[in-house]
């Protein structure tokens, strides 16, 4: 039998070299890490998938816009402006009438351009497609729907739209 002898004083290796780092103090460091990273990926998804609601809230929320000086825009012609998060167009008519609609196609999605008399309408350049400039019915081309029409009320420091 051999003796072999137990001393009461074992100190592991790598703390009498002065290392304190052990594997348990890896893994903790490196799950932080992981965490931080799933986190800045997940961010910018999270980001993606809630921002069509929120423009949808921010769009609704919006229900009157006032331009400033527009009464003073000239018979024959459109001012381009944001209602909310989307375009919108204030058409100011030949016999003094004034029109207000969205700036949307409803085909799909293009902006829509004002062009004034002979033709007096709005054509969509994407697809061909036409509407009224009057009521923002739908002509001809492919839009399924007509333009959303907004109300209209001129006073003495601009011109008010709002929700139909």
């Amino acid at each position: 039998m051999s003796e072999t002898t137990i001393s009461p004083n074992i100190v592991p290796e790598h703390v009498e070299n002065g290392d304190t780092r052990t594997r348990r103090a890896f893994l903790a460091a490196a799950s932080v890490a992981g965490i931080g990273y799933a986190a800045a990926l997940a961010y910018p998804v999270y980001r993606y998938l809630a921002s069509p609601s929120e423009m949808a809230l921010s769009a609704a929320a919006v229900t009157e816009v006032t331009l400033k000086d527009a009464q003073k825009l000239v018979a024959g012609s459109v001012l381009m402006f944001k209602f909310g998060a989307s375009p919108a167009m204030l058409i100011h008519h030949a016999d003094n009438s004034w029109v207000a609609l969205t700036a949307v196609c409803t085909h799909l999605g293009c902006t829509v351009q004002y062009e004034p008399a002979p033709l007096d309408r709005i054509h969509c350049a994407c697809h061909g497609g036409v509407y009224n400039a009057y009521t923002g019915a739908n002509v001809s081309g492919p839009p399924p729907k007509p333009l959303k029409l907004f109300k209209v009320a001129v006073n003495d420091t601009g011109v008010v739209v709002s929700r139909g």
